[in-house]
């Protein structure tokens, strides 16, 4: 469930949910942030063993202001999805969401999940990996696949 048909399906069942975003670590993004762009990211690529790549995603970009009052619904969100719609091109695309948080970056998201309160983005952080493992001669955790469950990061470890 951390595809754009998830996100804009929870969006739009549940338009006056609030938003809350829970970074890997377990911090969460001030409620009064902004989403200051939605965009289609691809990426192409040679991977390691000469294979050629692509890979795409949707990324909303955060910004977090000094505007406490700011809130944004369900329903906005949705509706900045819709002048989005050429742009992401009706792909079922992964969720990416680009946060400041110490550096500027990119976290997949993990899960989602919503109710008519509330709707939580739960972040994970990126892992590099040799996708190439095989022509490497590496095993899958040599290669970099993020442990089961997702990250490393927990509170206190230091990841930011």
């Amino acid at each position: 469930m951390n595809t754009t048909t998830a996100l804009l399906a929870a969006l739009r069942n549940h338009p006056d949910a609030a938003l809350h975003i829970i970074l890997p670590d377990d911090d969460v993004v001030p409620a009064h942030f902004h989403v200051t762009e939605i965009g289609r990211v691809q990426k192409d690529f040679i991977d390691c063993g000469g294979t050629p790549r692509t890979q795409v995603h949707c990324q909303l970009q955060l910004l977090v202001a000094n505007d406490t009052d700011h809130r944004l619904t369900a329903g906005k969100l949705a509706k900045i999805f819709d002048a989005s719609a050429a742009i992401l091109r009706g792909d079922e695309l992964p969720i990416v969401i680009e946060h400041e948080d110490c550096r500027t970056i990119a976290f997949p998201l993990r899960d989602l999940t919503a109710t008519d309160e509330q709707i939580t983005f739960r972040l994970d952080l990126p892992h590099p990996a040799c996708l190439a493992a095989d022509a490497c001669g590496l095993s899958p955790e040599e290669a970099g696949v993020a442990p089961a469950g997702g990250s490393c990061c927990t509170p206190g470890s230091g990841c930011c």
